[in-house]
């Protein structure tokens, strides 16, 4: 089969010969790549203004739900992408790391998102700068997407974790791609892009596929564009000098070759952890993904009285691993990916023979396969016996399972031997010796893009030499391409156009949404922490009435916090200090300040989420008077889990002032604050008037009941609230479900149209039992006066619920909102 190229919103068939993709396990066609005849610069385009505009107006909260939406779509479809990662010669653990660690990024950096980023298209970056005198005029700075298209090149080593990784930072930050798998495994790449497409999560124009070769694309890239390259360093500074690269302002990130070391400790000795972790992790990195991986260990670096050990060890260990055919249970090592691939690594290995000595090669018999038909490659050691002299080890890079063992004498040694790469993505270090792992790892650091130290004390939670991870940075200087790619929140920084922002405090507050002090504030009768998340609007402020600070204060705060502090308790020892007499605590101050702008009604304020930036600015005496200013700063959308109320974090700036109006404190606050209910508040007046609304007329909008019948159904489902039911005479609902179900009564999402009562049978309507619809309306009423007053008078009684489960006062009352909700909008009534 043709794979087909997905370009400007279509999936394109190339129009030429194309070429063939064989399995790697037993060289049989498995699809056939062709791009040719694909307009690239038409795709780049397309990218630019419909993919762009698209996606840079979401917001990065909205993007960071997508990504989640996204990996949740994909984790349901897996067990195909694994049918494929067979093919390229990965094993079934090769494949987990490949896909299940790619949809992993996805929701690392969902949860980032929705933890640290703006519910806005922008994200204002650092703290406001004051550069006037009076504060009239001040400066800041906003992230915005890069107005332009992302080129992604990626290696064939992770055809899923490579475009994942690369994704997940292009798309929170609100810039479109185009994906460039590598050849040999483009048909997987190319299934879970498709899968991405038709889960219809993503907006028009925001991701294109060139499913093969990359033709001439990179020519038609300009101003605003960029450029992700992961591959070989000489193909790298190829395209890197492109005229249309490097004469205009393309951004260019590179990944590219790795000759990355581990260090074995000189405290490591047979029979320590750190030597059998050593061994296990060097083959490890050698038969992971049969060594196709740009962060394996090429250079095993160890004690010169340890290189016999280390060889011996090394040598039954890899003799231990079985290499075959990935569907055979007992396979530990795949096939390199392709035959080509394979030829070019048979290259590299000839060039590391002509100067180092093979002291090891594997002599494995294949489970299930051959080595005529796939490209399998035996594990293989070399020996350099005068690292600093022969260079081989330090410049070629044979990428498969190969790897050379070389000795060194001392810390000094071991870190120059790790540096004689010329830049790594990672180096290790395995050691229990504290100082020895410092001094190594301060002397390599500036050659390495990641530092990995393993020992007794990490090892059942480590993850591994060889594993980038989503919230560090994944890249290295020198050799390994001197690009970035992840690192957190720092990862889609590539992608964003830093701009300074200068102005008076309220345009500060109008461009960042974000309360710059200064600004005008906005009074109201209402007090702020009465309102919903939704309702409070940034500058929403409140003064309080003063508070006159006593020395029964001070002293009284002293005794109930333990603090003793001489300033607040010793008038006898301020001399040379910057106090006249005993000041108050600082967390007194703000403690008070909390006393006077807190609203003691319950509202839709929850709880504090914690403090901010803190700061004391004049010490507050016996006799002096302070109020405070509270202001609405900045909101933050929130994702919710489980069984909390849906909500949003409120930031407010707390100004505490003197009596001669001289600022003594200023903090921030963050409040959980509640966001509106969309359902039906169960107040017994609310529901009869709008029952008052309902005749035998009124016209439903979905359904199949009649008036009388919903509200004989809402009667019948109120009053199960309160009755005892066995659940022995319901089919069970299995225990991961049911937690599931109870958590959406959390949620604010509705009942749909169209669901099943579950205590009728499929084409069942219910029998009236009353005589007509005001009968029916007054036997309703009363159930949930009945219910009301139940739940007040059991706060503690749980009953059992067809759908849902146990269920108790508050999960109850959280269903029977949503469903009167249900049926009265199913009449119009609300």
């Amino acid at each position: 089969m043709k794979l087909k190229n997905y370009i400007a919103g279509n999936w394109i068939e190339g129009s030429g010969e194309g070429i063939k993709l064989l399995n790697a396990v037993n060289g049989e066609l498995v699809a056939i790549s062709d791009t040719e005849g694909i307009n690239f610069e038409e795709a780049l385009h397309y990218g630019r203004t419909v993919g762009y505009k698209n996606l840079s107006a979401m917001t990065f909260y909205d993007r960071g739900e997508m990504l989640k939406k996204i990996a949740l779509y994909l984790l349901e479809r897996k067990k195909k992408y694994y049918e494929l990662s067979y093919k390229t010669g990965a094993t079934h653990v090769d494949s987990w790391v490949d896909i299940e660690g790619g949809f992993g990024t996805f929701f690392t950096y969902s949860g980032l998102a929705k933890r640290m980023l703006p519910n806005t298209p922008f994200w204002v970056d650092g703290e406001i700068q004051k550069i006037s005198a009076n504060g009239t005029h001040l400066g800041t700075h906003i992230l915005t997407p890069s107005e332009g298209v992302s080129v992604q090149i990626n290696a064939y080593n992770f055809p899923v974790w490579g475009m994942m990784e690369k994704l997940s930072t292009s798309l929170l930050a609100g810039v479109p791609s185009v994906i460039k798998p590598a050849t040999p495994g483009s048909y997987l790449t190319q299934a879970v892009f498709q899968d991405m497409i038709e889960s219809g999560l993503l907006p028009e124009g925001a991701l294109q596929l060139v499913a093969g070769e990359p033709g001439n694309i990179l020519d038609y890239v300009q101003d605003g564009d960029s450029v992700l390259f992961t591959g070989s360093a000489y193909t790298g500074r190829k395209l890197k000098s492109l005229p249309s690269i490097a004469g205009n302002t393309v951004r260019f990130n590179m990944e590219a070759d790795s000759l990355n070391a581990s260090i074995l400790g000189l405290d490591a000795k047979p029979g320590t952890p750190e030597f059998d972790l050593f061994i296990k992790e060097v083959r490890n990195e050698m038969t992971t993904k049969a060594g196709q991986k740009c962060t394996a260990i090429r250079r095993i670096i160890v004690p010169e009285h340890l290189v016999g050990d280390v060889q011996n060890a090394l040598s039954k260990a890899l003799d231990q691993t079985k290499i075959g055919n990935p569907l055979n249970r007992e396979t530990r090592m795949g096939a390199i990916v392709g035959k080509k691939e394979l030829e070019v690594l048979k290259g590299k290995i000839n060039e590391l023979k002509s100067e180092t000595e093979l002291i090891y090669d594997g002599q494995h018999e294949l489970l299930d396969a051959d080595f005529e038909s796939g490209a399998f490659m035996s594990p293989k050691v070399f020996y350099n016996d005068q690292p600093f002299e022969k260079n081989i080890s330090h410049e070629v890079e044979a990428f498969g399972p190969v790897s050379t063992l070389m000795p060194y004498k001392d810390a000094e040694e071991a870190a120059a031997l790790a540096k004689r790469g010329k830049g790594s993505l990672v180096g290790s270090i395995v050691s229990h010796d504290e100082k020895f792992v410092a001094e190594t790892s301060w002397k390599m650091a500036s050659a390495h893009g990641r530092i990995f130290v393993l020992n007794r004390d990490n090892a059942k939670e480590s993850t591994g030499h060889g594993s980038p991870l989503p919230t560090l940075m994944h890249g290295g200087p020198g050799r390994a391409g001197g690009g970035e790619e992840m690192g957190g929140l720092n990862g889609l920084h590539f992608f964003l156009q830093k701009t300074a922002i200068q102005g008076s405090p309220d345009i500060l507050t109008a461009i960042t949404k974000i309360y710059t002090q200064g600004a005008d504030k906005k009074y109201s009768d209402k007090h702020p922490f009465q309102k919903y998340f939704e309702e409070v609007e940034i500058g929403d402020s409140l003064e309080t009435a003063g508070r006159t600070v006593t020395e029964a204060d001070i002293v009284n705060f002293s005794n109930v916090s333990w603090d003793h502090f001489y300033a607040h308790t010793d008038a006898t020892s301020l001399t040379g200090t910057i106090f006249d007499q005993p000041v108050a605590h600082g967390y007194f101050i703000l403690s008070a300040a909390a006393g006077l702008f807190v609203s003691g009604k319950k509202g839709p304020v929850i709880a504090n989420y914690g403090l901010e930036n803190a700061s004391f600015f004049k010490p507050v005496y016996a006799g002096d008077t302070i109020t405070v200013y509270l202001t609405a700063k900045e909101k933050i959308n929130r994702g919710v889990k489980g069984r909390n109320i849906p909500s949003g974090v409120v930031k407010w700036l707390v100004e505490v002032v003197n009596q001669r109006e001289e600022v003594v404190c200023v903090a921030t606050i963050l409040t959980l604050v509640a966001k509106q209910s969309p359902f039906l508040d169960l107040k017994f007046n609310t529901v009869r008037k709008l029952l008052n609304g309902l005749s035998e007329n009124s016209e439903k909008k979905f359904g199949i009941m009649s008036p009388q019948m919903m509200v004989e159904h809402l009667e019948e489902v109120v009053r199960k609230g309160l009755e005892i039911t066995d659940a022995k005479d319901f089919e069970q609902i299995p225990e991961e479900q049911t937690e599931k179900l109870q958590d959406w009564l959390y949620t604010n999402n509705k009942i749909r149209p169209g669901a099943q009562y579950p205590l009728l049978k499929e084409g069942e309507t219910p029998v009236l039992r009353h005589k007509n619809l005001d009968m029916a309306k007054e036997a309703l009423l009363n159930s949930l006066k009945e219910f009301q007053i139940y739940y007040r008078e059991n706060p503690h009684a749980q009953h059992y619920h067809t759908k849902f489960g146990m269920l108790n006062k508050e999960m109850w009352e959280l269903f029977q909102r949503k469903h009167f909700t249900h049926h009265f909008e199913q009449f119009g009534l609300i």
